[in-house]
């Protein structure tokens, strides 16, 4: 397997006394797709959310162990939070577009960061939508309220969203599975397309997609990493029984 400048360390999340993810460690390769998978409270989402310190947000939230990316801890005090997550993005499960339109959706983040010049705004507004395979469709209307997309654009406007500023990760909680088919497809495309450029990590309860899209599938069980592999492998000749359980469908 690659190994690759982001990984985990043993790393352990607890929620008070209780441990949700217990002592794992991943590498996530460059340009490449990988899946988390594993039944509903395994800890799958909790370990995407401490990728970039999403966990920040929970009181009680606390991690042991070390997210290492170009050889810097991420939880070191020092870390600033704000550059980890320009640096990592996340899209999460639902759609949440900012009540603003669709360009200021797209032009927050780097304005934030400092950006006013507004030609190089409109630039990395087209770019990132042409990124997240929405331009043609929004092009037209790009002074609109995001909120008048439908649910598959809204979710690929919010993908261009975290691409407005230039990450070298993007984190994926779930983020078709409130979407059509037709949507889906059009999301995992550009998943396709956007792991040449990013190193991507998707929790997803799909098995298919997990197959179609990612290059390493990892499968979690009540906290615990049973078995991390190449996609192929996982899916095809699992060396854990309970993998083999899961991804046929008879558990989880």
């Amino acid at each position: 397997m690659q190994t690759t400048s982001f990984r985990t360390e043993h790393l352990s999340v607890f929620y008070g006394q209780y441990e949700a993810v217990k002592n794992i460690s991943l590498n996530f390769p460059e340009q490449s797709v990988t899946a988390l998978i594993g039944p509903s409270g395994c800890g799958k989402s909790t370990f995407l959310r401490s990728l970039n310190r999403m966990n920040d947000e929970i009181s009680q939230a606390k991690i042991k162990g070390r997210i290492w990316i170009d050889g810097v801890d991420i939880n070191d005090p020092s870390t600033d939070v704000i550059q980890l997550r320009q640096k990592i993005g996340m899209v999460w499960q639902k759609p949440n577009p900012f009540y603003k339109s669709i360009y200021e959706n797209i032009a927050f983040g780097p304005k934030y960061h400092g950006i006013k010049n507004k030609k190089q705004l409109d630039e990395i507004v087209e770019s990132s939508l042409r990124k997240a395979a929405l331009w043609d469709e929004v092009k037209d209307r790009l002074k609109q309220s995001a909120l008048s997309l439908s649910g598959g654009q809204q979710q690929r406007l919010c993908i261009a969203r975290a691409l407005s500023v230039n990450p070298r990760i993007l984190l994926l909680d779930e983020p078709a599975s409130a979407l059509d088919p037709v949507s889906t497809s059009k999301v995992e495309e550009l998943i396709v397309e956007l792991k040449k450029e990013l190193s991507i990590v998707i929790v997803t309860h799909n098995m298919q997609q997990a197959a179609r899209i990612s290059d390493y599938t990892a499968y979690f069980y009540m906290g615990t990493l049973m078995e991390h592999n190449e996609t192929e492998v996982i899916f095809t000749n699992p060396e854990n029984a309970m993998t083999q359980e899961y991804i046929s469908g008879r558990f989880g």
